[in-house]
């Protein structure tokens, strides 16, 4: 909510689908079920899982945004995520509104299996849709962002915006370093590194990006 209120105009954002709740569909168990590990990240962050997803305003630019929030079980995508990512594209296909996703997460929910796997399918299967429907999508990258959520929706912007110092990655520095036994050069996998190798479109600190995106989707929408 902090976020939503740094960058969305006041009384301007409607939530979607606030109530979804993720199941323990493998019946997970390890020293806490799955289902008290649930229960405790909503008493914990306030929301029903791992992202915030809603229309809104951005100086008076309209966009569907979705939010992921890393004190939810590391910003993990599971099942609700997933089906949370597909539920804000169909509403910003119809609504005619471009969509901005801000990634925090850990990647895919262990607990969750295969259900958690497949979301990466689905979303990457969704945003299909959107650009068949000529419609932007503008990716932000905050720290961390990794594993499968990197490897599905959080890279496949039309534009891709990354925070200073934001670790972006599939698998992280030191399982890559044990795997081809080599050091890696220095800032390797964080926004600036992305940024000169052509990942990421634009580093932009946080003070700066509500006016960011704001020009962006104003130009995308003359351009429309």
């Amino acid at each position: 909510m902090e976020r939503i209120q740094q960058l969305v105009d006041e009384k301007s954002f409607k939530e979607i689908s606030p109530n979804l709740k993720s199941k323990n569909f493998l019946n997970f168990t390890d020293s806490k079920s799955y289902t008290k590990r649930i229960d405790e990240a909503i008493l914990k962050s306030a929301l029903s899982d791992a992202i915030l997803i809603g229309t809104g305003k951005i100086n008076d630019q309209n966009a569907a945004i979705g939010v992921m929030d890393f004190s939810f079980m590391g910003g993990s995508m599971g099942s609700v995520v997933g089906e949370k990512v597909a539920r804000l594209i169909e509403a910003a296909i119809e609504k005619k509104f471009p969509v901005i996703v801000f990634s925090a997460s850990g990647g895919a929910r262990m607990q969750e299996g295969i259900m958690s796997l497949m979301q990466m399918a689905k979303t990457s299967a969704a945003l299909g849709r959107l650009r068949e429907n000529r419609l932007p999508y503008i990716s932000v990258l905050t720290d961390p962002t990794t594993g499968g959520t990197t490897a599905s929706f959080a890279m496949l912007g039309d534009i891709n915006i990354a925070e200073p110092g934001a670790l972006i990655a599939f698998a992280g520095p030191r399982v890559i370093e044990q795997t081809i036994r080599q050091k890696l050069p220095p800032g390797f996998q964080r926004a600036e590194y992305l940024l000169g190798h052509g990942m990421v479109d634009i580093v932009c600190e946080r003070p700066k990006l509500k006016e960011t995106l704001a020009n962006i989707l104003r130009w995308l929408n003359e351009k429309s």
